[in-house]
């Protein structure tokens, strides 16, 4: 089914690097006109020169922080006008900041909630205007496919004997992702849409996020930013009449 993909509009955000790079060069395979959404823009210019002069063209890189409403907007705006309408978007952006719970800085906390919920709450706001809108003017019904990542945090908190917590909101952040899931799979077919959403819940992935005692911790059995984005890729060429609401994907031998 990829084919019916050929050329259709996907944003990625948290571009720069993980799993969002793996994505956006998965999508390009595909033969997507893909936005690379991230802060970290010279990160995602550095990846478009790796790819081919024709992918290379269907790459597009923005600046945005979706914690930022505002930005999110604009940015959301300027992808329609130029672009067209969005079909897929993946939410990948996210954050982590080690610590406990009960004494840490109140601004990381609120850092993480706004990056992990609100963050994908604002651009998932904007691409089903721009999904409805498109159908509207093609008197259509609306579809597309919202990506949500998750991680399997977000259905156990985790408890590892001899090692003070830290993950923190993350979790609790995460939670709120696979609630967010089912809210929108409920609204979007309340509304007469075909838009599909699935939550991805990996286990532990090897990106930025993970500190060097988290992969010691687990004795280095983890996934690879590829290992999720083969899975983003096999929700989003499923047929029509199918679709993937959740995958949980755990390295063999996983502890948690």
């Amino acid at each position: 089914m990829a084919d019916q993909l050929k050329s259709k509009i996907a944003v990625v955000t948290g571009a720069s690097s993980g799993i969002g790079a793996a994505v956006v060069k998965d999508l390009l395979k595909l033969h997507l006109v893909v936005i690379g959404l991230a802060r970290r823009i010279e990160r995602v210019a550095e990846l478009k020169q790796q790819l081919s002069a024709e992918e290379q063209q269907r790459l597009h890189v923005m600046h945005c922080d979706v914690t930022n409403a505002a930005n999110v907007a604009e940015v959301f705006k300027k992808i329609t006008l130029n672009h067209g309408p969005v079909h897929v978007l993946v939410n990948n952006a996210g954050c982590l900041r080690m610590g406990q719970l009960c004494d840490m800085p109140a601004e990381q906390i609120e850092e993480v909630l706004h990056t992990n919920v609100m963050g994908l709450i604002h651009c998932t706001r904007h691409a089903f205007a721009a999904m409805k809108e498109a159908a509207e003017a093609a008197n259509a019904q609306p579809s597309g496919h919202v990506i949500l990542i998750n991680s399997i945090l977000g259905h156990k908190v985790p408890v590892i004997p001899g090692h003070v917590p830290s993950l923190n909101i993350y979790p609790a952040t995460k939670y709120a992702v696979t609630a967010i899931n089912e809210i929108y799979r409920q609204e979007f077919r309340a509304l007469g849409t075909r838009i599909k959403v699935t939550s991805i819940s990996p286990g532990l992935v090897d990106t930025e996020l993970i500190t060097e005692e988290q992969k010691k911790i687990c004795h280095g059995i983890i996934l690879q930013p590829e290992d999720v984005s083969r899975a983003v890729m096999f929700a989003l060429t499923s047929p029509p009449h199918v679709s993937i609401y959740e995958l949980t994907i755990k390295p063999a031998g996983d502890m948690i």
